[in-house]
Order: structure tokens, then C-alpha cells, then sequence
């Protein structure tokens, strides 16, 4: 087959790599031109780079346009390959190869359709996470799925540890997914549209934390905003400061959200929950904190008094 490949940063780069390693020909790489947006500048092994080494063509775009898809009707490609382009890509393009477009996405659909799924996934405390290739239809991240692979997410996994564990099942996932698609097998298996979820691009906002959530919730914030990534944050004093490490304490406390109230193991723990003034919940012991100009402390360290709050900036 002759195949057009459109994707951006690592998951980009690991469609692409199991493209070139086939039995296919790629005629030509879509990618985006390099971005400052905090979630696009970790994870960017460059598909462009890539392709260069390759002798396969490039066009940077953020979005299609009629220039490109000229070039497309022209290059005649009997497939499109997608993994995290970032913009939409219109019926006349993901149409146009005689065998469709395969979107490749980072999640287990239908469920986290849109971005960042295993942030959100984290944070909603799902039990498995993966890798699903569809063929795409006008409805985004929708379409019938070809192959799809999960792994299982551990009580103390990070949303880097699981891009780790999902970006390597990228590259058996479109193997198998183009071979099928190569032997005719486009159909797939449609999706279950009442199981469906759609999740909006992150922002620094997101990670902001809301301390009326239950300590459980946050924990998960916290891991699903681990470095890399930009951290799970609060305010004290007027000060932002990062949280990099933290658990559910052990302890029942209550009083008010966002109370800095007590040592507890190797952290301090702050009263969590929207009911906390009944005190039945746990709170959240957070253990270690980053502030502004880069520098890492232990929890214990950093509040050297118990009292005050944190929120809001």
C-alpha cells in the first residue's frame, strides 16, 4: 500500500517508525511545525526528522489546507495513517484513500475520546489504559475500531509511567492494524456510542488543585501531573508552589478544606473534601513540594508551621 502518514511529537514518531519498518511505502509526512505549548514540548521526537533520514517528504502544517490536499489527491495513497495530529481533518482528506484513514489514539475507546487521555484517565481513577487504531469518520475519534491494546494501571503509577507503557504498544498496535487493513478488513468493530466520553486540551490551569475534592482524587492529581509534566499546584501565601509527591493519610481529619493541619508520616497533611467539616475523610499527606524558582523540598521542611491554608492564589 501506499501510505500518507499525518502525527506529531512521540506518538507521532512511533506510528511513523513502524510504517517505515513494513512492507509498505510512505509517500509523504504530514506534521505539525514545533510548538511552546507546555504539553507539546515533552514527548517530541520529531516525526519530521524522522522522515528526513528516511528520504520521505515533509509538509508542515497546522492544518490542512487546499495546497495539501492537491497533493494528496495526486500522490493517490491508498491509506492515511493518523496519530496525534492535533487539528481536524476534513471528509475530502481522511476519505480520499481508497482504504480510509486509520487514526491511532491513546486511550481505550470509546471512552477519553479527545486529548490528554491518560491524565484524565489517572485522575478518574481507571484501572486500564491503551492504545485503540479506528478508522476515522466525521465524528472525531469515533469511528470503528480495528485493534486496540490495554495495560493495567497500578496504585502508585504516573502518567509518565504509563505513556511509557502505552506508547509501546503504539507500534504492534498499527502493524496489526494495517496488515488488516491491507487483507481488505476495514469494517472493524463499531464503537458503543452510550460508552462514549470527550475530554478538552489540557492547560496550567487543570493542574491547579481543588482541595474540596476528596484526598483520594487529588493523589491521583498529583501522579497524573508527575515530571514531565507540568505539576499539580496550589497556593501558600500567595506563593505558588508545585506538589510533587503525596499520598492519602492515613488519619481521619476534619475541619476545612485547604487547612494545613498536621505532621503525619514523612509529610504534613492538608484537610481535603467538600464534607471535611464532619470529619470522616482522609486527607492529603503531601510529602515533597517544588516552589517557584525550581527548588525541591520535603513537605516537612517547607511548612515549619502547622496553620494557614492553601488555594487560593
Amino acid at each position: 500500500m501506499r501510505v500518507v502518514m499525518f502525527g506529531y511529537q512521540t506518538w507521532g514518531h512511533r506510528t511513523l517508525r513502524a510504517l517505515l519498518d513494513s512492507e509498505h511505502e510512505v509517500v509523504l509526512v504530514v506534521t505539525h511545525p514545533k510548538s511552546d505549548h507546555a504539553y507539546e514540548r515533552i514527548w517530541a521526537d520529531s516525526v519530521a526528522d524522522l522522515a528526513t533520514e528516511h528520504d520521505v517528504d515533509v509538509v508542515l502544517r497546522n492544518r490542512p489546507d487546499a495546497e495539501l490536499t492537491a497533493r494528496l489527491t495526486e500522490l493517490r495513497p491508498d491509506l492515511i495513517v493518523a496519530n496525534n495530529w492535533r487539528t481536524w481533518l476534513p471528509p475530502e482528506i481522511f476519505t480520499l484513500p481508497r482504504y480510509g484513514t486509520l487514526n491511532v489514539h491513546d486511550s481505550l475507546l470509546p471512552a477519553y475520546a479527545g486529548f490528554s487521555p491518560l491524565i484524565w484517565a489517572l485522575i478518574n481513577g481507571e484501572r486500564e489504559v491503551g492504545v485503540t487504531a479506528h478508522m476515522m469518520d466525521v465524528e472525531l475519534d469515533a469511528g470503528p475500531i480495528i485493534r486496540q491494546r490495554a495495560v493495567e494501571v497500578g496504585p502508585k503509577d504516573t502518567a509518565t509511567d504509563l505513556f511509557h507503557r502505552t506508547v509501546d504498544l503504539i507500534e504492534p498496535v498499527v502493524r496489526e492494524a494495517i496488515a488488516d487493513i491491507a487483507e481488505g478488513r476495514t469494517e472493524g468493530t463499531p464503537q458503543d456510542r452510550d460508552k462514549a466520553s470527550f475530554f478538552h486540551k489540557r492547560s496550567l490551569v487543570d493542574s491547579r488543585i481543588d482541595w474540596s475534592w476528596p484526598a483520594e482524587d487529588i493523589e491521583r492529581l498529583v501522579r497524573a501531573q508527575s515530571d514531565p509534566y507540568p505539576n499539580a499546584y496550589t497556593f501558600h501565601k500567595g506563593e505558588r508552589i508545585r506538589v510533587t509527591k503525596a499520598s492519602v493519610s492515613d488519619g481521619r481529619y476534619g475541619g476545612t478544606p485547604g487547612r494545613i493541619f498536621i505532621p503525619e508520616g514523612d509529610g504534613v497533611v492538608i484537610v481535603a473534601g467538600a464534607d471535611a467539616r464532619y470529619g470522616r475523610n482522609h486527607g492529603l499527606t503531601i510529602e515533597a513540594v517544588r516552589t517557584e524558582d525550581g527548588t525541591d523540598y520535603k513537605a516537612t521542611d517547607y511548612f515549619r508551621t502547622m496553620g494557614g491554608y492553601l488555594g487560593a492564589g
